[in-house]
């Protein structure tokens, strides 16, 4: 009987192993699962902390060059990656002429690849030269000769697999006469401005001048017209002084008469006689 019950204990384990083995097919799966979401995370983690693929673009934002002379138009870049092979420089034009065919969108003129450049356009073909060393992150160009046909504005745009987002930098360029000195305008503008604040403060002097000569002119007549009437006022005196002279004119030359002095007489030495008033001469002036 004993025997029996062992067999039949047996059995049951027996029976009951691929029970425990199913059991253990069915963590498998979770397990992978696990892992799986484990490295998706981790993935997710590198490429979020990776620094984006940008490149930042250098240039002049305006040059001024003179017609026939050569110019240079420079153009710089900075980039996390080195510079291989796959980097591409790309230079473009667009003209400010209404007339020239480069005025509705930029042309390319010059393109730089595999180490190498390409010109672009016929009219930049033998004027355009990279004078850049990309290797130093330096991919300016040479323009000679420069001509009135190359006012407008020149775009610098670099490519640096993977760095690929960048903004093209641009460049304003204004051609000349020669002659003409690149600070020409800004000089002639404060020459101006200076030339008329001058005129303005010697018209200024040259007004307060003239006010003040009329006034003194206006303050001497005033004074002028004092003197002639002070001047004018004895002149019945002076009137009299010539009818005086008149008659001395006419009184013979002789012994001059004297002064006149009147006095009270009394001729009859009576009391009732009546007072007689006569002239009697004082003295007799001579002249010497």
């Amino acid at each position: 009987m004993k025997k029996k019950g062992l067999g039949r204990q047996r059995k049951k384990s027996e029976e009951t192993y691929p029970v425990y083995n199913n059991k253990m097919e069915l963590k498998r799966p979770n397990l992978v699962c696990k892992r799986l979401l484990f490295t998706g995370l981790t993935l997710c983690v590198v490429l979020v902390s990776r620094p984006s693929s940008a490149i930042d673009i250098y240039a002049d934002p305006e040059v001024t060059l003179q017609n026939g002379t050569t110019g240079v138009l420079r153009c710089s870049f900075t980039s996390n990656v080195p510079v291989n092979s796959t980097t591409t420089v790309t230079w473009s034009f667009q003209s400010s002429q209404p007339e020239s065919r480069f005025y509705k969108a930029p042309y390319v003129i010059f393109y730089f690849s595999q180490w190498r450049g390409y010109p672009g356009q016929d009219e930049f073909n033998d004027r355009v030269q990279f004078i850049g060393d990309i290797s130093k992150r330096d991919v300016s160009i040479q323009l000679s000769p420069v001509q009135f046909t190359d006012n407008g504005t020149f775009f610098c745009d670099v490519k640096n697999p993977p760095d690929v987002t960048g903004t093209p930098a641009r460049t304003e360029l204004r051609v000349v006469l020669q002659g003409e000195d690149r600070k020409t305008f800004p000089t002639v503008i404060v020459g101006a401005a200076c030339g008329a604040g001058v005129l303005l403060l010697l018209i200024a002097i040259a007004a307060c001048v003239i006010l003040k000569a009329m006034h003194n002119r206006h303050d001497y007549e005033g004074c002028e017209t004092l003197e002639s009437m002070s001047s004018q006022a004895p002149q019945p005196r002076k009137k009299v002084e010539s009818n005086l002279e008149g008659t001395k004119g006419t009184v013979p030359s002789g012994p001059l008469q004297g002064p006149v002095i009147y006095a009270q007489l009394d001729h009859s030495g009576s009391k009732n006689s009546f007072h007689k008033m006569e002239p009697v001469v004082y003295a007799d002036i001579r002249k010497n």
